[in-house]
């Protein structure tokens, strides 16, 4: 399914906006706090003066780069070299800032940056124009301790990355603060990067149509929804939809880590985070020092498969789900211990007659359902929104599902919406389209049933979206971190949106993938227990990596 924040990270940004401590926890990013509004739209150096310096560029105060610009010919199974690619070590504290100049790094608050850097649209042709991207940084607590940068992204694809360096004291642990310049950015197209993809206005023309069509009407109205969006998306950004690929994203990280003038850095990923960071270290496998992952789809397949992969997860969680809350008397769902047998009945209900909600805004259709259902599924804290709205819709009153359908979708109290959405097709579409025949589409409605009798059918609108979209698929990636080092894979046992089996399948079809199972109904694990965090701590520290299959219980 499109994507939504994963649930650690947003109970850490809600702590963080009520300055409350509630310890460590991760999610894809939605809502960019306050601190980043400060941040400029263009490249600035240090005196203020705007530049256009692209990462390469000789002038920089930095150490010149090694290596040259990748170009989307080499987006194959060949692996980017760099002859500097040595650890570094600890870095003096009075010489960490060779890409001042570059970054034009301003205080946002105490100990923690903004700045931006310009990167080629298309690497092939560095004259055809720039992305702008935003970053921040959280510098090392300890400068006598620090080791180098760590660069973090929370996933999506469509996410910025940036709240994650803001918030770093709520989500990452003290030895990780202490060691490292943790360095986030919104990956081209996203965010607050320049320039943004933007589709369309309002969402609900598109996703609040019945994603489990029925009759030929339905399904061509979901057809005619798919190419209109896609047609949107690509003459409101003809120069860059074919330039937003995770692949080119992951030069772009090559070029934060020259322009921070180091010859290796470290990653911490999280969701599609980690598909990002395998495809880096895959490119570019001699400047990783130390990576980890959390919450990782399975790269072995094809996105069809993905997607099925997903949808059993996402229903294995919402059985949990029901049958903690039919044996629960506190539960307001509970109906009288047969939750699952409410359920059908209501989503059955929905399907043949949706529910009214507020005015001018989309009525319950079985897919405005299922959408509220998956985004109560990242983290049981949001069970109980889903207990009360599910009881409020059986007695006619759809607004709590509303909410939750809008909270999957980033909408906001004035009802407009980010851009997280929208940059998250024109990823995934340019990444793996899966079929381009919308027939075959709706043909694995009986599949998708099979994996996920409840929530499967909801799959098929996105798919449609990316089988109609307009753009050329780009060159794949092979993934393996062949040469880049342990990677530590972090997967939880009910994590619906990259279920363990597709994180088991990542960490396998890596050169040395080392899976670390956390016992939890959450997507990611970092946060969970000190099981985890010690063993992704002490990797990213001391570059101990834990054993295979490491099962972090408490």
């Amino acid at each position: 399914m499109p994507p939504s924040p994963p649930a650690v990270f947003r109970l850490a940004l809600f702590c963080l906006v009520l300055l409350a401590a509630c310890g460590d926890g991760i999610n894809e990013g939605a809502a960019q706090t306050s601190a980043t509004n400060n941040t400029s739209s263009t490249a600035t150096d240090a005196t203020g003066t705007t530049t256009d310096t692209a990462p390469t560029d000789t002038t920089s105060t930095g150490p010149a780069p090694t290596d040259t610009a990748p170009t989307n010919t080499a987006q194959t199974n060949t692996a980017q070299t760099d002859t500097t690619a040595t650890d570094p070590g600890p870095t003096d504290p009075g010489q960490r800032d060779p890409g001042q100049r570059v970054f034009g790094w301003k205080e946002l608050s105490t100990g923690v940056q903004a700045g931006h850097l310009d990167v080629p649209i298309d690497y092939t042709n560095p004259g055809s124009g720039s992305f702008t991207l935003s970053l921040v940084r959280h510098l090392a607590a300890d400068p006598s301790a620090r080791i180098g940068s760590l660069l973090v992204n929370p996933g999506g694809p469509g996410y910025g990355g940036t709240d994650l360096a803001v918030g770093a004291d709520g989500i990452y642990g003290k030895s990780v603060l202490d060691s490292f310049d943790i360095v986030a950015w919104d990956p081209r197209g996203t965010g607050r990067s320049t320039p943004a993809v933007d589709c369309v206005d309002k969402y609900d023309p598109f996703f609040s149509l019945d994603s489990s069509p029925d009759t030929a009407a339905e399904r061509q109205a979901i057809i005619d929804a798919a190419k209109t969006f896609g047609a949107d998306c690509l003459a409101k950004n003809p120069k860059i939809l074919p330039f937003v690929s995770t692949g080119d994203s992951a030069r772009d990280m090559d070029a934060i880590r020259r322009a921070l003038g180091e010859p290796k850095v470290s990653y911490f990923g999280f969701s599609y985070g980690s598909e990002l960071g395998v495809t880096w270290a895959s490119l570019f496998p001699t400047t990783v020092r130390a990576m980890v992952i959390d919450g990782a789809a399975d790269q072995s397949v094809g996105y069809l498969q993905q997607n099925l992969e997903q949808a059993a997860g996402f229903e294995r969680t919402f059985d949990t789900f029901l049958a903690n809350c039919s044996k629960r008397p506190d539960c307001a769902f509970s109906n009288s211990g047969d939750a699952a047998g409410a359920f059908d009945t209501l989503s059955a209900a929905a399907d043949a007659s949706p529910v009214k909600t507020r005015t001018g805004r989309p009525d319950v259709t079985q897919g405005v359902l299922t959408t509220a259902v998956a985004d109560a599924m990242y983290a049981t804290f949001a069970w109980p929104q889903l207990e009360r709205a599910l009881a409020d819709l059986q007695h006619g009153n759809g607004d709590g599902i509303l909410s939750l359908y809008d909270s999957y979708y980033q909408r906001r109290a004035d009802g407009t919406y980010g851009n997280e959405l929208e940059a998250y097709f024109a990823i995934n579409c340019l990444d793996d389209p899966g079929t381009k025949d919308p027939q075959v589409v709706f043909d694995m409605q009986g599949e998708f049933a099979k994996v996920a009798p409840r929530l499967g059918a909801s799959w098929i609108l996105e798919l449609q979206f990316c089988a109609a979209w307009p753009v050329p698929a780009a060159p794949p990636v092979k993934v393996d971190a062949k040469g880049a080092g342990p990677v530590v894979v972090v997967g939880t046992t009910g994590d619906p949106a990259t279920p363990l089996v597709s994180t088991r399948h990542m960490a396998q079809a890596l050169e040395d993938g080392r899976l670390v199972v956390v016992t939890a109904d959450q997507h990611t694990g970092y946060g969970v227990n000190s099981c985890v965090d010690s063993a992704v701590d002490d990797y990213l520290v001391g570059l101990r990596a834990p054993s295979n299959e490491l099962v972090c219980n408490k």
